[in-house]
Formats: C-alpha cells, sequence, structure tokens
C-alpha cells in the first residue's frame, strides 16, 4: 500500500530553517523518483524540489535554488528537505509526492501519490 508520510513542519522565524522528512512507509517507491511541492490556500500546487531514485540527481524550482536542499536516504526510505533562509512567503502546506516523471535537471512532473502535508508557517 503506497503511504507518505511527512514530518517536520512547524513554526519557524524569518531567517530560521527546517528540515522536512517524508518516509515511504509501504516501500512502494524505493526505485522511484520524490518529490516536494508546497500550496497555499487559494493557489494551485507548486513544485519545489525533487530527487531522483539513487539520490544522485536533483532538480529545484527557482524558488528553491540556494536555500533549499533535498536529499534521500534509501536505508531509511525517506527524503529530507533543508530549507535554510526562510522568508514569511515560503509559509505554505508541504507535500510530499513519490513515483512521478522525473527529468535530472528540468522537472518532476508528479503522480497521483500524494502525503497528508505538513504546515510551515514563517513569521516575520
Amino acid at each position: 500500500q503506497a503511504q507518505l508520510v511527512e514530518s517536520g513542519g512547524g513554526l519557524v522565524q524569518a531567517g530560521g530553517a527546517l528540515t522536512l522528512s517524508c518516509e515511504d512507509v509501504g516501500l512502494r517507491f524505493r526505485d522511484e523518483p520524490m518529490g516536494w511541492f508546497r500550496q497555499v490556500p487559494g493557489k494551485e500546487r507548486e513544485f519545489v524540489a525533487a530527487v531522483s531514485w539513487s539520490g544522485e540527481t536533483t532538480v529545484y524550482a527557482d524558488l528553491a535554488k540556494d536555500r533549499f536542499t533535498i536529499s534521500r536516504d534509501s536505508a531509511e526510505n525517506t527524503i529530507y528537505l533543508r530549507m535554510n533562509t526562510l522568508k514569511p512567503e515560503d509559509t505554505a502546506v508541504y507535500y510530499c509526492n513519490a513515483g512521478g516523471q522525473y527529468y535530472s535537471g528540468l522537472y518532476y512532473y508528479p503522480s497521483e501519490f500524494w502525503g497528508q502535508g505538513t504546515q510551515v508557517t514563517v513569521s516575520s
């Protein structure tokens, strides 16, 4: 059964950092790319970053470059999103996705498999 469980969200001041985790509890996506998206009320869900099945390559949206780092621990069946220098506009619900279409250095198109989301709130 496909199950993605996110954690690590919370409230942080501008300039602070958070690390989000997404565990592939059902062990279904060990050989699949995975990624992070985010969404604020009234707006479409937007791509943040993705990592290949091996963890060797990544792709980032412009909003994430130079501040966010995605990584993968295959032994733990978990991906991470380290977010530095957070800004109030980073406030959103962050969602994990797995098994989408991955184009190294270009983009990641999500699959229908999503986690439940974790709230990140950045105060000014």
